[in-house]
């Protein structure tokens, strides 16, 4: 159990003085009820809303995004902007962070949360989930470029592990990539030793979880309890 104006302040990105006046000017209502007392505990099954809109009780959130073009994955840009600019106000609770990055250039699903063990148990290089890509390419590819690919090709003085990769068109110019690792530039220096440039490229699936098909880029939504599960992880078990 938190006090009210402790989640305010933590979910606002606000200092307490500034939340309980929120609470006392009776912007605060609390399971549908307006509310005027900053100490009230709550619990994660309460509902909060701030000026009409819901927010989370939960000590951790873990955040779904389209990322698009020309956004770097940070928490902070001095010049650029990152994906947490990109969610809305809602949403931006302390300690966010990317757990993953895609580069600027690259689209796609980015997983965004404050809670650090589950960005380590999901994406540790020793655990080897597995990170699925669309990538759109300037020439077709072949068999030999599959075998590499999928034997666990040299890339300069690393050994890489096994990918699988497939065409997924007719003329073999798109394909589908699935790594286990996230070096830098993985997947274009990957082509790039075969003389095969990237043009566009995509992350779609992060473990078993696909990005949903109804976020726009640069939307945003929620991972459910049950997605989290279907990724192996439970925050409540752990």
């Amino acid at each position: 159990m938190q006090r009210l104006d402790k989640i305010i302040a933590d979910k606002l990105n606000i200092t307490r003085a500034q939340a309980k006046q929120l609470i006392k000017s009776g912007e605060v209502s609390f399971n549908s009820q307006a509310v005027l007392s900053p100490d009230l505990k709550c619990s994660e099954e309460d509902e909060i809303s701030v000026s009409g809109k819901k927010i989370s009780s939960e000590k951790f959130v873990y955040i779904m995004m389209n990322k698009p073009k020309g956004v770097i994955c940070a928490s902070e840009g001095e010049s650029e902007k990152t994906v947490i600019d990109l969610l809305p106000e809602g949403m931006r609770v302390k300690g966010l962070f990317p757990a993953g990055r895609l580069d600027k250039d690259t689209t796609g699903f980015v997983l965004i949360t404050n809670d650090g063990e589950f960005a380590h148990n999901i994406l540790s290089p020793k655990k080897h989930v597995k990170k699925t890509y669309l990538a759109l390419l300037d020439k077709p590819l072949d068999k030999g470029v599959i075998m590499d690919f999928e034997s666990g090709m040299n890339l300069g003085e690393e050994r890489l592990l096994p990918a699988k990769l497939s065409a997924q068109n007719e003329e073999k110019t798109l394909a589908k990539v699935v790594i286990k690792q996230g070096i830098y530039h993985q997947i274009k220096r990957m082509f790039k030793k075969h003389k095969i440039e990237v043009l566009e490229l995509k992350r779609i699936k992060i473990g078993s979880l696909s990005l949903d098909e109804n976020l726009k880029e640069g939307e945003s939504r929620y991972i459910t309890q049950h997605e989290l599960v279907q990724m192996g992880y439970d925050p409540i078990c752990t």
